[in-house]
């Protein structure tokens, strides 16, 4: 008896939290588990199935048809971890307003960003784009070549970020990023932008754009930001790529120089 009046006086607060979070339960039942699954029962993982659906509908060369292609896929069949439409406006705002003859992104995944950006670079300019994930990177450089980039345009670089931010300027010939866009693993952000300062690869003025700081968040990449005196930062708030009802943010970094 006292154990059942004790898990009826749970039920309202379990009430609460379902409410509360089932914007964040409906998108881990979308993006994990059914993922996993279809990923399971297909044999083909959810990147590539992305890719397929592209080449049956996107025109190809046509780099905004690619991307609203993409945005179609992840919002009516499965959720990409991309930057997105909304978010994505802003990174092609500040692209256009900073015109960057050197652009470099960590984290490619699919080549959602790395589109985008390529589009909005002003004629000449080169993108220096690294993924870890080989199978990922074999995914995004189908989707570069389908939007009408070539080598010349979009450099993919395979490799974790740790390793190939050393050597980029000698072996791909980066002397300094004019502009840096973060969208890979979070825990990395504070990392790698420590490495490109240690290096030598921030131009002066140079800007640095992290996805996702306020989910799933950034604290310790923001705190150095805004405290160590190089940067001038500020974030954008936004909501998760594909899920408007979850609050998200993009930090923005102008590099002072060294201090």
């Amino acid at each position: 008896m006292v154990s059942a009046v004790l898990a009826l006086a749970f039920v309202p607060l379990l009430l609460t939290l379902l409410l509360r979070y089932r914007h964040l339960l409906a998108l881990l039942l979308r993006a994990v588990l059914l993922g996993w699954l279809r990923d399971r029962l297909s044999g083909v993982p959810r990147e590539q199935r992305a890719f397929q659906y592209l080449l049956a509908n996107a025109v190809p060369g046509d780099p905004r048809h690619v991307l609203s292609t993409f945005d179609r896929w992840s919002q009516r069949c499965e959720h990409l971890s991309c930057v997105g439409p909304v978010k994505g406006q802003l990174l092609e705002r500040l692209l256009c307003e900073r015109a960057p003859r050197t652009v470099l992104e960590l984290g490619t995944y699919c080549g959602y960003g790395t589109v985008l950006m390529a589009n909005a670079m002003p004629p000449g300019a080169r993108l220096y784009t690294v993924e870890p994930d080989p199978r990922h990177a074999a995914v995004a450089e189908k989707v570069i070549r389908l939007a009408g980039f070539d080598e010349e345009k979009v450099e993919l670089i395979v490799g974790p970020s740790a390793e190939v931010i050393p050597r980029l300027r000698e072996r791909h010939g980066l002397q300094r990023a004019d502009f840096v866009f973060m969208d890979h693993w979070k825990r990395c952000y504070l990392r790698d932008l420590r490495l490109l300062e240690e290096h030598g690869l921030l131009a002066e003025g140079a800007t640095v754009l992290a996805d996702n700081v306020v989910f799933p968040g950034a604290p310790r990449f923001l705190q150095y930001a805004r405290s160590c005196g190089r940067y001038r930062c500020r974030v954008h708030r936004a909501s998760l790529e594909y899920c408007p009802a979850i609050p998200d943010g993009v930090a923005e970094l102008r590099y002072l120089g060294p201090r």
